[in-house]
Parts: structure tokens; sequence; C-alpha cells
């Protein structure tokens, strides 16, 4: 049985994996901002089988209230061998452009927040030699985009982060698992249109818990996204600057 954190619970994201683990019995510690949704999810996931079911409020752009958090989790769950970290906004890029103080937002959201989070559970996981810290963060991370670029470059930000930790840990049998979603339809994304290249939720958690059961390094979900990604990677400067992708 495992007892996993998930941060950023009422995500449509992490409530499908949490729905996953209750049902193999699992404890769960669900954190999130939306103190109702929150408590609604929990009587949910305790019906679907979840051994015990924890709940914390918090502001996750509250950092100083990160330490509280965690201390709260590993008492209440008796330590704590798995966090998912699955918290964010979906940043609107034309606002940003024109507000310093919306960018610096939105990279403190979908950036600064995780990577508070993920300084303070690595060093618990690393003096206790074993875990898994899983991140959610996105396609959009592995280039600069005009569509996207402020949010691509907070995830870019937790993809290079995450990457230094994995190779910190790894002798500490912990493992850093960076989960790269493209195109998930969401109530984030209710307003776009949807195509071929969109997946579904619940077979996005499906994969995100198998990469976590796995202990994988870096996956792109649906796995098609690392080919796409690998070509958009590959375009020259000079070319790239005058598509518009």
């Amino acid at each position: 049985m495992k007892k996993i954190l998930i941060i950023g619970a009422t995500s449509v994201i992490a409530e499908h994996c949490a729905r996953v683990w209750a049902g193999r019995g699992d404890t769960l510690y669900l954190v999130a901002r939306n103190e109702e949704r929150l408590k609604a999810i929990a009587s949910d996931l305790k019906v679907k089988g979840a051994a015990q079911i924890y709940t914390y409020h918090i502001d996750l752009n509250e950092i100083d209230n990160h330490v509280d958090m965690l201390d709260k989790a590993e008492v209440a769950c008796d330590g704590i061998d798995t966090v998912l970290i699955a918290h964010g906004t979906l940043s609107n890029q034309k606002n940003c452009e024109q507000s310093v103080i919306e960018t610096i937002a939105e990279i403190q959201t979908n950036a600064l927040s995780i990577i508070s989070l993920l300084t303070l559970i690595s060093n618990r996981f690393e003096s206790k030699r074993n875990g898994i810290i899983a991140v959610i963060s996105s396609v959009a991370g592995d280039r600069g985009r005009i569509s996207n670029y402020v949010y691509g470059s907070a995830k870019a930000m937790i993809n290079t982060f995450t990457s230094g930790i994995r190779q910190r840990l790894h002798k500490a049998n912990v493992a850093v698992v960076t989960i790269k979603p493209g195109f998930v339809d969401t109530p984030m994304t209710v307003h776009f249109k949807k195509g071929p290249l969109w997946a579904k939720p619940d077979l996005v958690s499906k994969k995100i818990v198998k990469a976590i059961d796995q202990r994988k390094d870096e996956v792109y979900i649906p796995s098609f996204w690392w080919f796409v990604m690998t070509v958009i990677k590959m375009i020259p400067e000079n070319i790239f600057k005058r598509i518009n992708i």
C-alpha cells in the first residue's frame, strides 16, 4: 500500500490519478486551494476504496506554508513515499505579453511554487533514501513558442530543475518522474478547438500512474509527443522564428 501526497488534487488529471490509487486501497493526502471541491473529491475517493484520506487546504503560492503542509502530511500518513505535484494554471499569453505583473504571477504559480516543494520534498526523501517524486510539466517546456512562451518558460524551468534533482537523488534511491503531457481535454482547455492530438484525462492519468509505478525518468503522454517535440526542437532557429506554431 502506498502513502501518496497529491498536491493540486482538484485538477482533473490529479483527480483521475487519485481514483486509480483509491481503487488499489492506497492512503491519500490531498492538497488544494478549493476546500469545497477538495472535500467532495475526498468523499468520492473514500467510496472508491482508499484506505485513508486526508485533506489540506492551501494556496500553494504561499510558500511559507509549504513546510507545515508537508509536516502534517507526514504525521497523518505516518510517512509519505510518493508525491504527485499537479497544480498549475494555463497562462493567458496575450495578457502576459502586456503585463510584467501577470507574467511573474504565472511563473510564480507554474515554476517557483513547484521548485519550493521539490526542494523541501527532495531533502526529506534523500534523508530517508527512498521515495518517488512525480511532477506534471508539459511538452510546452521543450521549446519557446509564440503561442505560449510564458507558460512554456515556467515548464522549461521545471524540466531542468527535475533533471538536476533526478541526478542528485539517484544515489539515494529516490525516483524523480517528469511528466510531459501534450494537449489534454480538461476544464482549463474548454475553449480550445479539439483535434486528433488531444487526449482525455482518464487516459493521461493511467499513463501517469504507470510511469510512477515504473519509476520512469521522463515520459511524454501520449508517447507520440516525444516524436513531435523532437522534430520541433530540431528546427533551426533562423527558420523556427519565421513559422507560427
